[in-house]
């Protein structure tokens, strides 16, 4: 596709760590519209002890979804993109084959391997080495522990795909690892799209698993000719946009200015700042940032938090006790509750396998010695405020390894959806919230397309698309004296405390 062809329609495919969605994009003139024309959870699969993706139903929603989403059309499509959630992967052999569903981030295999790697190479080493905090989620870690399981299953031949690349290749034919979804790895050089081959060696980890890695807004190839005659689509390009859908939601945010902090708020809430270098201090590492790959070469420096995992893993555990709440009831309840009266911290190691997470919340309010919330209500206002207080340490804690303060926080994603959690985020950290697009992994996703097709020339372009198109809503902070009170009261417990010796 060149300058002269007509970018009318796009696909993109946006898969969560929840749900996943197929979106119908459409460029006219200078404003993008997005229609949702398939919607699917995305429910991990326990096996014994061990927690798998379930590619092959994730590749049938997206086969669906790309059927509705070309019934009735006039106009083809002329391309599809993938973007999903960070650092999973799947090995393809070399008949094209995958070699098993992949695993989860959330496997409890990871933390064994942390620990084996860190034997050999220490945090600090992989942190300058490759500018990702060492996490038990790391592709680096997850891949370490499965080459030592199936070191007989793994063959010259053999390959590397991540979530949307494998998706990209079964759609396409074509191998190629996305530079934004490769940042998270823990695999390339610091800041630069480059596999760090001289990690590789000290792991032991064969070069010939990764593939050529490409730079977001590439045409990879076009729909294979078997899917075509399945779907009935007609031919459509297959595009690496920004792969990540943190780089896809970032590439979203309509900011007209720099000193801006970003929430990519889902199952997980990823908050930073866009930065032209690394961060890679002492203090940076202490406190918990990575930093990752955006659409247009600069990097992410940003902080993995848990967003509104905790809220999802407690709608679960009351449906399986037979008390089924939608979110907006969820919402209810918890205005109604009594403000501040107790705090979690959403990031603990406590609460990140799935499981009974409203006995987690009530047992470390009591162990920190505080009001144990004991209604429904009182435990979704726990997690709501935590999570703002935790937004409000973030913001801090990136004054701190930056030396500036954003004044504004741009929130996007589904958490938008969460009018509480919006307001709470604005009170918490005394700046204004910025709230929209809600679908912003899938309007980067779609103008990244853009871009790979020619329409657009730059990521200024497209969030001053993003601009025009959507109406964000713009939280002031509020009750700013009790929210200072609670934050003292929540570093106090949850980070002064830590901080001792």
């Amino acid at each position: 596709m060149g300058n002269q062809a007509k970018a009318a329609y796009v696909l993109a495919a946006d898969f969560g760590a929840g749900s996943g969605r197929v979106v119908r994009g459409a460029l006219e003139g200078r404003k993008l519209t997005l229609k949702e024309v398939h919607r699917f959870p995305n429910d991990p699969v326990q096996l014994r002890a061990e927690l798998y993706w379930d590619f092959l139903r994730l590749f049938h929603e997206l086969k669906q979804g790309m059927q509705k989403g070309t019934e009735g059309m006039s106009s083809p499509i002329q391309s599809i993109a993938v973007d999903t959630w960070g650092v999973d992967y799947g090995l393809v052999d070399g008949a094209g084959r995958l070699l098993g569903n992949p695993r989860h981030y959330r496997d409890t295999r990871h933390a064994r391997s942390m620990n084996d790697v860190l034997a050999m190479v220490s945090e600090q080493e992989l942190y300058s080495m490759s500018g990702v905090l060492p996490q038990q989620i790391n592709s680096l870690f997850q891949l370490f522990g499965e080459l030592r399981e199936r070191a007989a299953d793994v063959r010259p031949d053999t390959r590397l795909l991540f979530m949307p690349d494998l998706f990209h290749y079964y759609l396409s034919g074509e191998q190629a690892c996305e530079y934004t979804i490769a940042s998270t790895s823990g695999l390339l050089h610091t800041g630069e799209a480059r596999w760090n081959e001289v990690l590789m060696s000290r792991l032991d980890l064969p070069e010939s698993l990764f593939p050529r890695l490409v730079q977001p807004g590439t045409v990879l190839g076009e729909l294979t000719g078997d899917l075509v005659q399945e779907l009935r689509t007609g031919p459509m390009n297959v595009v690496s946009a920004g792969s990540h859908d943190t780089a896809s939601a970032l590439a979203a945010i309509p900011a007209t200015q720099s000193d801006f902090a970003f929430i990519s708020c889902g199952t997980w809430s990823l908050m930073g700042v866009e930065r032209e270098s690394p961060v890679l201090s002492d203090l940076s590492h202490k406190l918990g940032f990575t930093n990752e790959g955006t659409v247009s070469g600069k990097v992410r420096t940003l902080k993995n938090r848990s967003g509104l995992w905790l809220l999802q893993e407690c709608k679960r555990q009351w449906q399986r006790e037979n008390r089924c709440y939608s979110y907006q009831e969820l919402i209810q309840l918890a205005s109604t509750a009594t403000a501040h009266q107790s705090f979690v911290s959403p990031g603990d190691d406590v609460f990140m396998s799935p499981g009974d997470m409203p006995a987690r919340i009530r047992q470390q309010c009591q162990s920190a010695g505080q009001s144990v919330p004991g209604t429904v209500g009182e435990i979704v206002r726990c997690i709501l405020e935590s999570l703002a207080l935790e937004f409000r340490q973030t913001l801090d804690e990136l004054e701190q390894i930056t030396g500036t303060k954003p004044a504004v926080i741009h929130m996007v994603g589904g958490g938008v959806h969460n009018r509480m959690l919006c307001q709470f985020t604005a009170n918490a950290a005394g700046v204004p919230v910025i709230a929209g697009p809600v679908e912003a992994s899938a309007a980067g996703n779609c103008l990244m397309q853009y871009v790979a097709l020619g329409e657009l020339g730059s990521l200024s372009d497209a969030r001053e698309i993003i601009g025009g198109s959507f109406e964000p809503d713009i939280y002031t902070p509020e009750q700013q004296d009790c929210w200072q009170e609670a934050y003292g009261t929540y570093q106090q417990i949850y980070v002064l405390k830590q901080q001792q010796p």
